[in-house]
This record gives structure tokens, sequence and C-alpha cells, in this order.
């Protein structure tokens, strides 16, 4: 892609500016949080706004011809065939309880794939990044290869996901079908499952409700390292739904068999 570096320059100032908008707020009791829901807790906070701000300004100035899908302020059109899709604080439930679990997302989309992609923790000083030649972690410790870990059989697996409930009771039922066979299941993780599967320090997440701006920045990194995303039928999970994402295909199948009955 001609204009790579361009892109992934601008993302890194995208996720920058977020992590500038979002750290003021975080474990700070001035923190108030709206419900966009009336039937259970979906809180949205000043910090999920300035940081999608932050982003969207970055954009106008830098490539004011992409469109942009943000959770919190929608759609933008755009003229370039390219779409980013921002969700400034995925895990503000996590957020709101000063846990680390949260993260950044950014993603590029140009229609048909997820090019690109961003998980940044602005607490912790980590960026996860994958997609354009790019499988890389940059933190505290430096920058290291993203790479899955495989060779891992079902009764060895580490598995993450956020929610125990996981959606409806159908799709709770399919998912402790599996979480019954693994080694380990943890759960309240966000966005950061993906980074740790990309880092190969686990080996699947599962979850189910997830929208676009929810899974298309941990898409593209977990891709670029190596890893598998897909919907629970095995088909493409840009579009949210019920998600699984794996460290190796031998994995994603026996995962995908017991998700399916």
């Amino acid at each position: 892609m001609q204009d790579a570096l361009q892109i992934i320059r601008t993302a890194h100032e995208m996720a920058d500016a977020a992590r500038a908008a979002i750290l003021p707020w975080f474990r700070n009791a001035d923190l108030a949080a709206d419900n966009k829901r009336t039937a259970d807790f979906d809180p949205v906070t000043q910090a999920d706004r300035a940081a999608e701000r932050a982003m969207r300004e970055v954009l106008a100035r830098a490539r004011p011809d992409d469109a942009i899908l943000g959770e919190e302020y929608g759609a933008t059109p755009g003229s370039s065939g390219l779409t980013w899709i921002l969700d400034p604080i995925d895990g503000t439930r996590a957020f709101l309880c000063g846990a680390a679990s949260w993260g950044v997302l950014i993603g590029l989309s140009d229609g048909r794939d997820i090019l690109y992609g961003l998980i940044d923790q602005p607490y912790l000083g980590e960026r996860f990044e994958g997609g354009l030649g790019q499988a890389r972690l940059t933190g505290p410790l430096g920058t290291r290869p993203l790479q899955v870990r495989t060779g891992v059989g079902l009764d060895g697996a580490l598995l993450l996901t956020t929610f125990p409930q996981i959606g409806t009771p159908d799709e709770a039922a399919a998912f402790h079908r599996v979480a019954d066979r693994v080694r380990l299941t943890r759960y309240g993780l966000d966005c950061y499952a993906y980074a740790l599967l990309a880092l190969g320090q686990i080996d699947l997440v599962i979850e189910a409700g997830l929208q676009s701006y929810d899974i298309a920045g941990p898409l593209a990194v977990v891709e670029a390292a190596g890893g598998i995303v897909t919907d629970w039928q095995g088909g493409p999970a840009a579009e949210g739904g019920q998600v699984i994402a794996a460290g190796s295909a031998e994995l994603h199948r026996a995962a995908l068999d017991l998700l399916n009955g």
C-alpha cells in the first residue's frame, strides 16, 4: 500500500492523542459515567468522548478524505475508500473500576478487509500493532515482535473472555462447553485479552455481542501475529457479533466444534 507509512504514523498519532485525553481521567474521583442503555449498565464517560474527539481531530488534519466509524460519535463519510474504526475506551467498566484491562482500539478497513490495527493501553504504556507489515509490542521494556503460540491442545489452552454470561443463555452454554475443556478460563479482560493472545501468553478468546469497533483493531493485531479470528461459524468477524480468536488452526477447529455442539 503506497501510503502505508503515513497511515501507520497517523494511527500512532491518534493513539498518542487518545492517551493524552484519557489518562487525566483514569483513577480520578471526578470521573462521571452516563448509562447508554436502559436494560443494563453500559457506561460512557468524559474520557471516552474526549479520546474520540482527539482522534477525529488528528484524522481531520492528517487524512481528511478517510471515513470514520466511532463508538461515541458514529459515522463520518469519506471519499478515499478507507474507514477508520475507533473505540476510544474498550472496557469502560474496567476503566471506572480503576483496572487496567481497558484500551484504545484503532482499526482501518478498505471495505473488504481490516488492513491495520492498534490496541493501546495508555496506563501501562503498551501498544500492540498489527498489519501493513507490522506485528509488534512497544512498551516499558522496549519493542518485541508479536507471535501467537501454537502446539497447544484444548486441554492445555488458556481461555479469556469479558463477561461470564457472554450473551444469551444459548451462547453462554456454548461458551461453557469450551470452558469446561480448557486448562484455565479467566474473565474481565476486554480488549487486553486479544493483546495477550497476540503476545503468545494465552491461546483462545471467545466473545459474543461485539460491535465492529470492538473487534476491528484486535482482529488486525491477532492476525498479524499469526492467529485466527472468525465468527463462531468460521466466517468473517470484522462486523462483530460472535467472535473466536485462536493461536492455531487446530485449536480454532476444536473450539468451533464445541461451540456448535
